[in-house]
C-alpha cells in the first residue's frame, strides 16, 4: 500500500494536466494532501497516548514503590517492637534453667508462633511445695501475649498471698478475678470466648503428692509404661461464670512417674502426608514411646517430631509442652 501511495504521488508531482484536467489533477492533489495529513495525525495521536500511557505507569511504578517502602518501615517498626515485647515476656517468663533448678530432670518445648506468644508457665516453690502451671490463653501474637501477661500477673499474686492450699483454688479465684478484668464494662457479650485454658500443678514433697486441676487443659502422666490422663474441667478461664468451682486431683508420687503439661497447639498442628491435625492421640502413643530417655532427649524428639509433621505448612498456633519427673 505505501509502495502504490509513493508511486500515485510521483506521477501527481510530475503530471504536466492539460487545461481540461486541472480540476482532475487539483482533486488529486487534495486527496493526497488530506491523505498524508490523517496519517501524520493519527501517528502524532498514537505516540501522545503511548507517551501518556508511559508516563502514567510511570507515576504508577514511583506509588507503588512508595507504598512498598512505607509497608517496609512499618513492618520494620512493628517487628521490632514485637522483638522488644518478646523480651519483656521472656523477662517475665521463668527460663528452662530456672525450671530445672527446681526440677533436675525436666524440659520446656516452647514455640510462640508469632515472636510474642498467648502460651506461657510459670513456676515457685514454698518450702517443699512447688507450684507449676501451663496455661493457653485466647489467640496468638499481640493478643494472647496481652492474655497472658495479665494471667501471669494474676496467677503470681495468687499463689504469692499464700491463702490458696489446692490448684483447684487457684482456678477459682484466677476465674472471678480474669472474668471481673475482662468483662468489668457492662453490656459485654457473654458470648465472647476472652480468657485461657490452663493447668494448674502444686508438689508436695513433704507427703508425695501431686496435686491437679485443670480448666481445659490435662495432666498426663506415664507410670510402668502406662499413660494416665487426668482431664481438666470443661470450663475456660474468665468464663462469665464466677461461681464455677472447679475439680482437684490428688495423685500419690511414685519413682520413675513423667508428668506432662501442654497446650493444644502441638495436637492441632497440620501436616503429615494427609496434611492433618496431629491429634491428641498420636501425642499420647509418642510420650508412651519416648518417656524411657531422659527428659532433654524427649524435648528434641518432640521437636524434630513436630518440624517434620509441619512440613511446609505454617504453625497454626503457639506450641508449649512441660515434662518433670517429680
Amino acid at each position: 500500500m505505501i509502495l502504490h501511495f509513493t508511486e500515485l504521488l510521483a506521477d501527481i508531482i510530475n503530471y504536466s494536466p492539460g487545461d481540461g484536467e486541472i480540476f482532475r489533477y487539483l482533486f488529486y492533489s487534495v486527496a493526497v494532501i488530506a491523505f498524508v495529513y490523517f496519517v501524520i495525525w493519527g501517528q502524532t495521536r498514537s505516540l501522545y497516548r503511548a507517551n501518556r500511557l508511559l508516563k502514567e505507569r510511570e507515576e504508577a511504578l514511583k506509588q507503588v514503590a512508595l507504598q512498598r517502602e512505607e509497608l517496609e518501615y512499618k513492618n520494620r517498626n512493628i517487628t521490632d517492637s514485637l522483638v522488644y515485647a518478646k523480651k519483656i515476656q521472656e523477662a517475665l517468663i521463668p527460663s528452662a534453667s530456672f525450671f530445672q533448678k527446681h526440677f533436675r530432670e525436666s524440659f520446656i518445648l516452647f514455640l510462640p508462633r508469632d515472636i510474642v506468644s498467648g502460651d506461657f508457665y510459670y513456676i515457685h516453690q514454698s518450702n517443699d511445695r512447688i507450684w507449676v502451671v501451663l496455661a493457653d490463653c485466647t489467640g496468638h501474637g499481640v493478643p494472647g501475649a496481652l492474655m497472658s501477661m495479665i494471667g501471669l500477673q494474676t496467677i503470681d499474686r495468687i499463689i504469692k498471698t499464700g491463702e490458696c492450699r489446692q490448684p483447684s483454688e487457684i482456678l477459682n479465684v484466677l476465674n472471678r478475678e480474669v472474668d471481673s478484668i475482662i468483662h468489668r464494662e457492662e453490656g459485654f457479650s457473654p458470648g465472647i470466648k476472652d480468657g485461657m485454658d490452663i493447668a494448674v500443678c502444686l508438689v508436695d514433697r513433704t507427703r508425695n503428692e501431686l496435686h491437679f486441676s485443670g480448666a481445659f487443659l490435662p495432666l498426663y502422666m506415664i507410670r510402668k509404661g502406662k499413660l494416665i490422663e487426668k482431664k481438666g474441667d470443661k470450663h475456660f478461664i474468665g468464663s462469665s461464670m464466677p461461681h464455677i468451682s472447679y475439680t482437684n486431683h490428688v495423685i500419690s508420687m511414685e519413682e520413675g512417674d513423667n508428668y506432662y503439661l501442654l497446650s493444644d497447639g502441638y495436637s492441632d498442628q497440620f501436616g503429615g502426608a494427609e496434611n492433618k491435625k496431629f491429634m491428641n492421640r498420636r501425642v499420647r502413643y509418642l510420650l508412651v514411646n519416648i518417656h524411657e530417655y531422659s527428659l532433654s532427649d524427649q524435648r528434641d524428639i518432640l521437636e524434630d517430631n513436630f518440624t517434620s509433621w509441619k512440613g511446609q505448612n505454617q504453625q497454626i498456633d503457639d506450641v508449649l509442652l512441660i515434662g518433670f519427673r517429680p
